[in-house]
């Protein structure tokens, strides 16, 4: 369990915000890898994303291809939920953000540098992911051209659900109430 009754909204939010931002440093840590959930063009769409970065501000930032389909549905959208889940904690963590694409700019630059070469093709292919394609080993033609693009994905709305055999517990901060702590119903 990461709370419990007896903690303080204050105490809460802090062990929160440490969780999120051990999920960007921490590559075995289970925030890590987290569901990022977009408006599609006939159902929501929900897929797992690596979680790049956690800034002081609480902005999330996600690395992915300028052509993927969940880069064209924030452009037309920029509303997502982000959905983190701590198995061992039997924590769930809810985001709720607007969401910022930077393709060839001055933050998508100065992540990129970071990449290491190895990774850039995942980056820099001729078709863009989701393209079919007559088998699993096509595809991976590289181009000159680097589609690299950072989400930049700024919270208004982080709501915990802490599981627990004693009695769930809930919480929600939000961005323009200074991120103080209300209690939920679980």
């Amino acid at each position: 369990m990461l709370f419990s009754h007896s903690d303080s909204p204050s105490g809460i939010w802090q062990f929160i915000k440490h969780e999120l931002h051990r999920g960007a440093l921490d590559p075995k840590h289970p925030f890590r890898y987290v569901n990022l959930g977009t408006l599609g063009r006939e159902f929501p769409q929900v897929r797992t994303v690596v979680l790049r970065g956690v800034t002081q501000e609480l902005d999330f930032l996600i690395f992915t291809n300028y052509r993927s389909e969940k880069v064209r549905e924030i452009q037309g959208s920029p509303m997502v939920t982000l959905h983190f889940y701590h198995p061992k904690k039997m924590l769930q963590v809810r985001v709720e953000a607007m969401t910022e694409v930077h393709f060839q700019d001055e933050l998508s630059e100065r992540y990129w540098k970071g990449i290491p070469e190895a990774r850039r093709a995942e980056y820099m292919g001729m078709l863009p992911p989701g393209k079919e394609i007559s088998s699993p080993d096509s595809g991976w033609d590289l181009g000159e051209e680097s589609f690299f693009t950072v989400l930049k994905i700024s919270p208004h709305c982080i709501e915990a659900l802490q599981l627990s055999k004693e009695g769930h517990l809930r919480i929600q901060f939000e961005k323009s109430k200074d991120w103080k702590g209300v209690w939920l119903v679980p």
